[in-house]
């Protein structure tokens, strides 16, 4: 048991980042590291989970692997019944702010750690140093999850996305059998292969690979045309805000509000991206806490002006569709404005595959250069300075998966996987305040235990809201996680050469 829960100290984490052949370039300062967050955090959802969680839904069961948990608790494991979840309306734009506070108690302990250990790994490296190595292997192995599940299905969206707007601006219709997954649903689709959507993970790799500083500055304009294109929509869709459509502004009370909240708290996962940049920032101590937090802060601020505006300008009662944002704008005659959030929303999905690229080949590299993966993978490039094999491995993991399968059925995995890194970072916090009360802390969560706790409660609430079929998913995968680590991870890690 000691050595399945053996720590790994900051000083040996930071010494070994320090190590010749396994050392990053630090490039990156304040603005880089929030634009990295903001990549990760805004994509298409922000035009999608905006109407749907105003107008409301209604969700019909029929199986009992389908059902959140926490109401197959409360049903007492009947399996056949249907949910309404009741519309926020104009009071979206409260459930964005409420969703964004409880977001900032993990952005908070996010930004304690990151700053106390300036390391690549994120949760993986955190957990590492507070609650030992099979935990740390458990974020981990859940971490390349996560990132992996989502960028699948980012692909998958952004080639059918390719496809409306060549069809729409050009009039040119690509083939099916490349533009579409081959299989889909469990069943053959008689596309070949999703070619736009692993050609664009395979470019966004290559660009990786050639260095942090070039994935920066272009992932710096992606932002830079995402963030203009939210801002053309809310100047200049404002103009047509009707007063009346606010009124009245909560119409399902504050449970609406707060059912909108929970839907979406997807669309902030991604602020956590940004420690995995520790390694490679100039100044981790100052500039993590202020890009973890900054992220937060500018995205919030984008959320609740889309939320405004959008609720604004059409009847909420009308927002439950596929794109809400663009059926408004063109039920307006606003046409140039919905081409804009086409351009936002493709920026969006690319600045988010290149920023969870970006953080899965770190968590890979930190996991091996401790011994607990295959040492190729902390390979670092002499002339790059970045972890080309893992970069290119990650690539084709999650290219030729996503040429493949329609992978949105999967994507609760990522939700699940990013709450349970959520709760243990919180967690760490509370212990490395008691195991090492004296270290010097770059940031410090302020009101001592509370807010950690109210990170942890916040994500086990939110993990109980997805499905059964997600939570088996996720042990299944942990299972055989765990195999791997008994069968390679243990006996290899580097804490284990050293005779710990």
């Amino acid at each position: 048991m000691n050595q399945l829960f053996r720590t790994k100290s900051i000083e040996a984490l930071v010494a070994a980042s320090n190590e010749e052949g396994k050392r990053l370039d630090r490039h990156l300062g304040a603005w880089s590291l929030m634009a990295l967050g903001i990549g990760a955090v805004i994509g298409s959802g922000i035009f999608i989970l905006t109407g749907t969680a105003a107008a409301g839904e209604i969700r019909s069961f029929h199986s009992i692997f389908h059902v959140p948990l926490l109401e197959l608790i409360r049903n007492g494991g009947q399996s056949e019944f249907t949910i309404g979840r009741p519309g926020a309306g104009p009071g979206i734009a409260l459930s964005f702010f409420l969703t964004a506070l409880a977001c900032g108690f993990a952005a908070l302990c996010y930004a304690e750690m990151a700053s106390t250990i300036p390391v690549a790994g994120s949760a993986y490296t955190y957990a590492y140093a507070t609650m030992g190595e099979l935990t740390a292997w458990m974020i981990g192995w859940n971490l390349i999850l996560e990132y992996a599940v989502s960028n699948m299905a980012v692909a998958v969206g952004f080639s059918a996305h390719v496809s409306h707007i060549i069809s729409g601006v050009f009039g040119v219709h690509l083939p099916r059998e490349l533009c579409e997954p081959a299989i889909a649903a469990g069943s053959y689709t008689g596309a070949w292969f999703n070619l736009p959507a692993f050609v664009v993970l395979m470019l966004l790799t290559v660009l990786l690979v050639h260095g942090i500083k070039e994935s920066a500055r272009a992932n710096d304009i992606m932002v830079i045309v995402k963030i203009a294109a939210i801002l053309i929509f809310i100047v200049g869709a404002g103009r047509a805000i009707v007063p009346e459509n606010y009124v009245p502004f909560m119409p399902n009370g504050f449970s609406g509000v707060l059912t909108g909240a929970a839907i979406v708290f997807f669309t902030y996962i991604g602020f956590d991206s940004v420690s995995t940049a520790a390694e490679e920032c100039k100044n981790p101590q100052r500039d993590m806490p202020i890009g973890i937090l900054g992220t937060l802060a500018v995205c919030s601020v984008l959320y609740i002006g889309v939320a405004v505006v959008l609720t604004g300008i059409a009847d909420w009662r009308t927002l439950n569709n596929a794109a809400p944002v663009v059926a408004a704008l063109k039920n307006l005659n606003m046409n140039t404005l919905w081409k804009w959030v086409d351009i936002g929303a493709l920026g969006g999905m690319i600045s988010s595959l290149l920023v969870f690229q970006y953080g899965q080949a770190r968590v890979w590299f930190a996991m091996s250069r401790d011994g607990l993966l295959p040492a190729f993978f902390s390979k670092v490039h002499s002339r790059y300075k970045t972890p080309h094999v893992s970069t290119w491995i990650a690539g084709l993991a999650v290219g030729i998966p996503a040429g493949v399968w329609d992978v949105g059925t999967f994507a609760d995995l990522s939700n699940i996987g990013t709450l349970f890194a959520f709760a243990v970072v919180s967690a760490g916090v509370l212990v490395l305040r008691r195991t090492q009360p004296d270290r010097k802390r770059g940031f410090t969560v302020p009101l001592g235990p509370l807010f950690p706790l109210l990170a942890i409660a916040s994500c086990l609430v939110l993990m109980l809201a997805l499905p059964l079929e997600t939570w088996i998913r996720f042990f299944g995968w942990s299972i055989v996680g765990l195999i791997i680590y008994f069968v390679f991870g243990r006996k290899n890690s580097a804490l284990a050469r050293s005779g710990r």
